[in-house]
């Protein structure tokens, strides 16, 4: 049976769907972390807020969204599997979450090397 934690997770890959992914900061917590491989980490909402209005624009630049595969979860943890989209391929990667009360309090991608092709 799917917990709390699922069901936030399912509300934020609904709500990324849209692509503004600043709709999303209020799915966090004040207090939470974000931890992105590439932009690196982010502490309290306002700072995510701010890496969001970034990933705005920064995946509209590149022309790449987000698609989730399978989500996980129960009370407190869930992970997702997702693909990112690009005109440059497909590549699969997973977030980590952990929930309280309903809210986001760290949340961390991880994704796959580039796979070479020749």
């Amino acid at each position: 049976m799917a917990g709390n934690a699922f069901k936030t997770i399912e509300k934020f890959w609904q709500v990324q769907n849209s692509r503004d992914y600043t709709q999303l900061i209020d799915l966090f917590a004040d207090d939470a972390i974000l931890e992105d491989p590439i932009y690196g980490r982010y502490e309290g909402k306002k700072a995510i807020g701010e890496f969001m209005t970034l990933m705005v624009e920064e995946m509209s630049k590149i022309d790449t969204y987000f698609e989730v595969e399978e989500i996980a979860g129960d009370e407190t943890v869930a992970w997702a599997q997702w693909v990112a989209v690009s005109p440059q391929g497909r590549r699969k990667g997973c977030g980590l979450y952990k929930t309280s009360n309903g809210k986001l309090t760290y949340y961390r991608d991880y994704f796959d090397p580039e796979q070479k092709t020749e």
